[in-house]
């Protein structure tokens, strides 16, 4: 693997406006292209059917970029952090394979940057004070056939 500070120049960003997360990943703040004229292209993969041996999004996606990449078009990948079914054995690895995949895996697999933990801890939070709430007599008056 390539140290995030490298992978960000190799593609025109400094590495000073990363938020790094170790040595392999990081945030990247949109400030981070204010000033910077929008001359991209968009390419959005979404809604594949993975194929039997299990090649899909994430795998396509990372397959891309290294082709166009390897032809010399300056190229990034911005993907999604997925879902924990791999972690129970439920589906696909959600990130990639082979010579496409995301690494550090368990790391992506495992709650990335730690947005999607926090986002699920503080559901989880608010679910156990319902659930207390209407155990405890309901003193907030909660319509228990409302709550989503």
């Amino acid at each position: 693997m390539r140290p995030i500070g490298d992978v960000a120049r190799a593609i025109g960003i400094d590495p000073a406006v990363l938020e790094p997360y170790g040595h392999y990943k990081a945030k990247l703040p949109l400030s981070a292209f204010k000033g910077r004229p929008n001359r991209g292209k968009l390419v959005l993969v979404s809604a594949i059917t993975p194929t039997p041996a299990g090649e899909g999004k994430t795998t396509t996606t990372i397959g891309l970029v290294q082709g166009l990449t390897k032809i010399g078009v300056r190229s990034a990948a911005a993907l999604r952090e997925p879902s924990l079914g791999p972690v129970f054995g439920m589906k696909g690895g959600g990130a990639g394979g082979g010579a496409s995949e995301m690494l550090p895996m368990m790391d992506i697999n495992l709650h990335f940057n730690g947005d999607f933990h926090a986002v699920s801890s503080a559901h989880n939070l608010l679910a156990a004070l319902v659930d207390n709430a209407l155990h405890n007599g309901n003193p907030s008056r909660l319509d228990p056939r409302r709550v989503t």
